[in-house]
């Protein structure tokens, strides 16, 4: 049976990844979990597994520099939220990936890849040039300018017009004329819709939880459900509950 470890620096999502995993290759035994690229490295010296996620940015050794030692050792399978700008080289190269937050949809793709890649052996030096410039490629495109996303939020509260700091703002829910913004001390408006703002706003501190609504990751306390069923997200300090939808469901399986 195949076996893998996962490196990643944060506990929700190494949880999240090993579930997805046991959905989409039930035969494949996770063996090992590590916080970091040094103990990713003593874990595949120690139990040679067959593959590797790793996390891009961890502490110590990031996934990168990981990986160059990996070489052929082990299977890399990056673990990333730079889609915008490492698909494609993803796509080319001799590394998979995952991106964060792992869905069931694309992980399926990724597992029909890694069972090809495993079932045709190849020389270890070609795996290692591979792996080398694939990883020479991927540090590029990181090293490339990042989107600029929106740092302020130019809002109504009555006849005053105040500039909020995207980080102060709770959440974002939208109705069929407004959007409202709602911080911890004020509620204010504006006319851009959610869909907007879900490409301008920083994807890592604000989720998409249902097409009206954007919700600051910082200020989620935790996920409840009604007695209809239904999924609503908990803010913290204060009595909203955000619904989520189903399409979203999958942020929140391991809360």
């Amino acid at each position: 049976m195949p076996t893998a470890i996962i490196a990643d620096d944060e506990r929700l999502m190494r949880d999240q990844l090993r579930l997805r995993l046991n959905q989409a290759w039930p035969e494949l035994q996770v063996v090992g979990e590590a916080k970091n690229g040094d103990d990713a490295l003593e874990l595949v010296d120690r139990l040679k597994p067959d593959l590797t996620f790793l996390d891009i940015r961890m502490p110590g050794k990031n996934g990168m520099e990981a990986a160059r030692e990996i070489g052929a050792k082990s299977q890399i399978v990056f673990v990333t939220a730079y889609d915008q700008y490492a698909v494609e080289a993803f796509e080319r190269g001799a590394i998979d990936y995952v991106l964060k937050p792992p869905e069931l949809a694309r992980l399926q793709v990724t597992v029909e890849r890694l069972k090809g890649r495993l079932g045709q052996p190849r020389a270890a030096a070609v795996v290692a040039d591979s792996v080398t410039a694939m990883l020479s490629q991927l540090a590029e495109k990181i090293a490339a300018p990042k989107p600029a996303y929106l740092q302020w939020i130019q809002a109504s509260i009555g006849q005053d017009l105040r500039m909020i700091p995207v980080e102060d703002i709770l959440f974002f829910r939208s109705d069929e004329k407004y959007t409202c913004v709602q911080t911890e001390k004020f509620e204010a408006l504006i006319r851009k819709p959610v869909r907007d703002l879900a490409e301008e706003l920083d994807p890592a501190l604000f989720w998409q939880i249902h097409r009206a609504t954007l919700v600051n990751v910082n200020a989620i306390e935790g996920v409840t459900r009604d007695i209809r069923g239904r999924h609503l997200v908990l803010i913290k300090g204060k009595p909203d509950k955000l619904e989520v939808s189903r399409s979203f469901l999958h942020l929140f399986k391991q809360m």
